[in-house]
């Protein structure tokens, strides 16, 4: 056997067990997909891959082989999505709305190859998944210029049922949309979510328009196309318009110049955490509960937090409903706390606080706005 034949013989021997490994990891690969549609998490995750990568770098010493290795192993991972996304294909995910609403973009954009349940509201659709009728439900957390979306945040409180896993920020650009042939100043009312209403607060109010609230961006985009009335128009996105033909009569509406709602991604199943000791740092952790009827008892809570190290990105307070004038809080703190530390924390926190709930965790980078 001379050197060409040695080479290639060589080469066959390794390809064998690369097939074998190959098998092997698209197995892993399944397994990945299993997790991802139980928790509700999306295909890609950039920076899982950009820290293998990294990883990777370190494994070969030849610098010329090594740009060929990192190569394969991005050809490697879309393999792997492409498998995961035909796997999730089966995914149903409800969102509330209709087809063109922000929440259908935004589950479309978390689950792309998925089967997107709309429904009539975030109740029945957060009530889809935490029956079992949907794998997930994709519903608004808060907008960077209108604030929190108290509905969703009470049913995290109150029904307790699902779990944020994941977190998707989706700039926001509202219009006005007419029926075709109308004209920014035949426009007397305009009717839209109560959200989009208040993003556009100052352009409405400088054009005389009144606001008419519905229960949808897109819904109400499609009631206008089916009314034809000229003096009636909608705020929605530029892809509403298109879906039911409708015209653009004034592009970014909104008074803010980044305006960003943040989506989250409920399922049954909470999170797991990588490190048990001391949590995930690269995870944000949202918490809810009452204070105990006691004076400083909200204070005692905050240095409770403080104290394990824990920063507060964000701070609600919603009314409980089933007591007069009382409240209870949303908060969001950097960290994880479904760890050791984070359940001694909930623990000394039973001392000043009642209903402590974690509402789930989230990789804090999958929050920046795309």
């Amino acid at each position: 056997m001379d050197k060409l034949e040695q080479a290639r013989a060589e080469i066959d021997r390794i390809d064998g067990e690369m097939a074998k490994l190959f098998e092997s990891r698209m197995r892993a690969v399944e397994a990945v997909s299993e997790y991802k549609q139980a928790h509700g998490l999306p295909v890609l995750d950039a920076d899982r891959e950009a820290e293998v990568i990294k990883q990777a770098a370190n494994r070969i010493d030849d610098e010329e082989i090594r740009s060929y290795y990192i190569t394969f192993l991005k050809n490697n991972m879309k393999l792997s999505r492409n498998f995961q996304q035909k796997r999730l294909q089966g995914m149903s995910i409800a969102y509330c709305g209709i087809e063109g609403s922000f929440a259908s973009i935004a589950a479309e954009h978390i689950f792309p190859q998925a089967h997107l349940v709309p429904c009539p509201s975030f109740a029945q659709a957060w009530q889809a998944a935490a029956n079992g009728t949907c794998d997930c439900a994709v519903l608004p957390l808060e907008n960077s210029s209108n604030g929190e979306v108290g509905q969703v945040m009470d049913l995290m409180m109150f029904d307790r049922a699902l779990y944020v896993n994941h977190v998707y920020a989706l700039p926001v650009v509202q219009n006005l949309l007419g029926i075709k042939g109308s004209h920014t100043t035949d426009i007397t009312r305009v009717v839209s979510h109560e959200q989009a209403l208040g993003q556009c607060a100052t352009f409405l109010e400088e054009h005389s328009i009144t606001p008419v609230a519905s229960a949808n961006t897109a819904i109400a985009a499609q009631q206008v196309a089916q009314m034809g009335d000229v003096h009636t128009g909608a705020i929605a996105s530029e892809q509403t318009a298109k879906l039911y033909g409708l015209e653009i009569l004034e592009r970014h509406i909104n008074s803010s110049e980044s305006n960003i709602t943040r989506f989250a991604v409920f399922s049954r199943v909470p999170a797991d955490s990588k490190d048990k000791e001391n949590g995930d740092k690269e995870k944000n952790s949202i918490l809810l509960f009452r204070v105990i009827d006691q004076v400083g008892a909200l204070a005692k809570a905050m240095n409770i937090i403080a104290l394990y190290g824990y920063n507060m990105r964000v701070l609600r307070s919603r009314p409980t409903k089933d007591w007069g004038f009382q409240y209870y809080f949303y908060i969001e703190l950097e960290g994880d706390i479904n760890s050791e530390s984070g359940r001694q924390m909930c623990r000394q926190l039973s001392s000043c606080c009642e209903g402590i709930r974690i509402g789930g965790t989230y990789r804090r980078s999958d929050a920046d706005a795309t």
